[in-house]
């Protein structure tokens, strides 16, 4: 049977899901705000999460009604035969958005549902089921709009960007999320090397070779939230895990460099965890030594945002950057992404493409640039271009979206830590959201005998598709033989 179906991401990725969606067999696929819903039936579901780069998490509603009073969302909450979900000594969490002039506090809905849930259950059974913030059974989502609301279940539990690669981070590391969306943005699909001169914890690369191997970005996962439902069906959980027919060779390699020793230390560390050694090197290289590459790449990049760096020595940093992608990489194309237009006018390059981000809260704008030989007036002259018309109907798209600013959206912080359902666009001030119901800082163990532990710690020179294998053992147990 299949379910209406809501994947979250981050503001600028909704095309990009969408287009996952597509190549996942996804059905009635609608791009909204930091959403793109969809339907499917339970493998879809697990697949979803399994699979989708740049999905946070997968929610599925049960239930939409008015709610114009604190009675009505009580009454349509406590409407639910909540037996289907729940069962005796089993605990919930209940996270709650609103953007509604008759709520003040999120957290006073939240409130309200959860006492509709338990005095259902103390009508029934003399019992109500315990509130659990960290580890909860099962997990509710309650988005109000104005008088719109729709209540759903949380099929992930952890943020679906805490992959399980991830042994040690550097200070504001990229999401990994929001790493995969560039990537896939850019168009890479492994055809060429692909360089990161600010690599940091070494995101970009990890991701980018999971990319280019075809791994799905769940291979790492602990666990997911659906686990714990009571039709959670690990045999088709397994098989999804144990699908290998999007795996491909990759014959080219993945370049990671910082200047910062410590963060080379940790990017080495996260790559070897994730049994890609192989393919991803890691070297401490100041970018004042950015030479031009012996074989054709891509950079994708995110440099410094000035947290080690005084003003000028951060703009600077950022002319130097145009100045070697300009001389040291023509013929190349680049993808930088920053937060502040005084860096960007630093490089002092042409971009071909503009899109609005965020990395974590910071507002930030992803640029493309194609390089060429000379100056700009005489490329052009000579028939080049640097927009391709897809890059000027995207721009312009986002230019009447936008209404001539930056950015449209005017809750932007609501997502970066991935603490709500955005199902709907929101109006006004949303009320005070609080703490989310699920701390996503707690590991999340389902139903496989998993420790707590990532299913997948590494081999450190093992190919990955061996990784693959290993963490399905630990995934479901010693007892699991492969075909």
């Amino acid at each position: 049977m299949n379910n209406l179906l809501i994947a979250k991401t981050f503001q600028g990725l909704e095309p990009i899901l969408a287009q996952e969606l597509t190549e996942l067999g996804a059905q009635d696929i609608q791009t909204g705000r930091r959403m793109v819903s969809f339907t499917g039936d339970k493998t879809m579901m697990y697949r979803a999460n399994y699979c989708l780069r740049t999905a946070l998490r997968i929610l599925r509603p049960i239930k939409t009604f008015k709610a114009r009073s604190a009675d009505d969302v009580y009454e349509a909450v406590k409407a639910i035969d909540w037996s289907e979900y729940l069962h005796d000594g089993q605990t919930f969490a209940v996270d709650s958005v609103v953007y509604s002039p008759e709520f003040r506090h999120s957290k006073f809905v939240a409130y309200k549902v959860k006492d509709a849930i338990a005095d259902q259950f103390r009508e029934r059974t003399g019992s109500r089921p315990n509130v659990s913030v960290s580890n909860p059974d099962l997990q509710l989502h309650i988005h109000i709009s104005d008088y719109d609301a729709t209540l759903a279940l949380d099929s992930s539990g952890e943020s679906l960007h805490r992959r399980g690669y991830r042994q040690e981070s550097v200070a504001a590391p990229i999401n990994e999320v929001l790493a995969a969306g560039i990537i896939l943005m850019s168009g890479w699909r492994g055809e060429t090397d692909f360089i990161d001169p600010f690599c940091g914890s070494g995101t970009f690369c990890i991701e980018a070779a999971l990319i280019a191997l075809g791994l799905a970005p769940g291979v790492f996962r602990q666990g997911y939230a659906f686990e714990r439902w009571a039709d959670f069906d690990a045999d088709l959980l397994e098989s999804i895990a144990e699908d290998d027919s999007l795996e491909h060779p990759f014959e080219h390699h993945i370049y990671g460099r910082d200047n910062d020793a410590k963060a080379v230390g940790i990017a080495r560390r996260n790559v070897k965890a994730a049994g890609l050694a192989k393919y991803i090197q890691i070297d401490e290289q100041d970018f004042c030594d950015f030479a031009h590459p012996e074989e054709p790449a891509l950079i994708i990049t995110n440099p410094p945002y000035g947290e080690r760096l005084n003003p000028d020595n951060l703009m600077e940093l950022y002319r130097t950057i145009g100045q070697k992608l300009k001389h040291e990489f023509t013929g190349g194309e680049a993808w930088v992404i920053s937060y502040a237009e005084e860096c960007f006018d630093k490089i002092g390059l042409k971009p071909s493409l503009k899109v609005p981000l965020f990395n974590g809260a910071l507002e930030c704008e992803l640029r493309k640039y194609q390089l060429f030989d000379g100056r700009l007036d005489d490329h052009l002259a000579g028939g080049g271009h640097i927009k391709t018309d897809r890059e000027r109907r995207q721009m312009s798209e986002r230019s009447r979206r936008s209404g001539g600013g930056r950015f449209r959206d005017s809750h932007p912080g609501s997502d970066h830590n991935d603490h709500h359902f955005n199902k709907f666009s929101p109006h006004g001030k949303p009320g005070h959201s609080g703490k989310p119901g699920y701390a996503d800082k707690t590991g999340y163990t389902g139903h496989s005998g998993r420790s707590g532990k990532p299913g997948y710690r590494g081999n450190h020179d093992a190919d990955p598709r061996e990784a693959r294998r290993e963490a399905r053992k630990r995934y479901f147990g010693n007892d699991h033989e492969e075909d």
